[in-house]
């Protein structure tokens, strides 16, 4: 059961090779983009010493399965999904945020509130909320999307006024953020679950805008359990969740928030096995599929091989 942690495949008018926080992403002569999910995990936007066995290949089956119910909302970039690890779609120019949209008081939200600020994103939020609650209405809070190092909170006004986005193009991400949102929330309702918060990345081919990356995977997304929801709310418990939240808070209380001179705590087996076990129950959860393992002795070889019989079949 090894993590897959790096590739460094050399595939047919390979173009460049990038190495994302968790992804490897091929460049085939700006074409196609072949992405491969890796074990990699990161938090506070720095990537963790150890992999997770299993992380990449829930999250690439997750994100093909909301990819295609979201199609209809909105064109994405997927073509195909040929390895348990690997999307493969059109190569895409991205815009530089990302689509942070919030239904519910938590996280990075929740902690701009404790601290007393009401403004996060340039987006007021109403006196007297309590962590976890909903919101009246979703808010969106975008960021911007750093190359390497931190993402930034930036203002939707600021998008615009610095040229980022125009403001055309930004009236339609926040539609589409809002509607690929409501339908990711009401698949969650489905088995249970709520999507308390999630992010999205948009890019341009021909001028047309697509979905790109993934969405609605535990990397990106947080989910609640529905049931008890309301108990613990009133009872002023903490809810129980279904995200990598609880990996950041394992590393704030080790002392690590990803700041200068932080050390990262040190990661042993049972984490790792407890860190995958979560994000097979969420593929579970949210699929309401069983979750098949495979062998990850050979997967680098497979990956490869099920790559290049896209790549041949396409015939580029």
């Amino acid at each position: 059961m090894k993590a897959i942690t790096n590739t460094n495949f050399k595939f047919p008018l390979q173009k460049s090779l990038y190495h994302g926080k968790v992804r490897d992403v091929y460049n085939i002569n700006d074409e196609y983009l072949v992405m491969v999910v890796t074990d990699r995990i990161s938090a506070f936007d720095v990537v963790l010493p150890k992999g997770i066995p299993y992380k990449g290949k829930v999250l690439n089956q997750l994100a093909v399965k909301f990819l295609k119910a979201t199609e209809d909302i909105v064109p994405n970039w997927m073509l195909d999904s040929p390895d348990p690890n690997v999307t493969i779609g059109h190569f895409c120019k991205p815009f530089k945020v990302e689509m942070v949209i919030r239904g519910y008081l938590t996280g990075h939200a929740w902690r701009t509130y404790k601290s007393g600020k009401r403004v996060i994103c340039g987006v007021e939020m109403p006196e007297g909320m309590i962590e976890n609650q909903k919101f009246p209405t979703p808010i969106i809070t975008p960021s911007t999307k750093a190359d390497f190092g931190h993402d930034e909170d930036i203002s939707k006004n600021e998008i615009i006024k610095q040229g980022i986005v125009s403001e055309s193009d930004y009236h339609n991400l926040e539609n589409f953020t809002r509607a690929i949102y409501q339908r990711g929330s009401e698949i969650a309702d489905e088995h249970g679950l709520i999507l308390v918060d999630t992010k999205y990345e948009f890019g341009k081919k021909d001028g047309e805008i697509y979905l790109i990356d993934e969405i609605h995977t535990p990397d990106s997304s947080r989910y609640f359990y529905k049931e008890g929801y309301e108990q613990r709310q009133s009872n002023g418990e903490n809810q129980k969740q279904l995200s990598k939240e609880f990996v950041r808070e394992w590393l704030m209380e080790n002392g690590f928030q990803g700041k200068k001179n932080q050390e990262i705590p040190k990661m042993d087996k049972n984490l790792i096995h407890l860190i995958s076990n979560r994000y097979i129950e969420l593929y579970e959860k949210v699929s309401g599929l069983k979750f098949e393992k495979n062998n990850s002795e050979s997967a680098i070889e497979r990956i490869e091989e099920n790559v290049l019989k896209f790549l041949n079949k396409s015939k580029l």
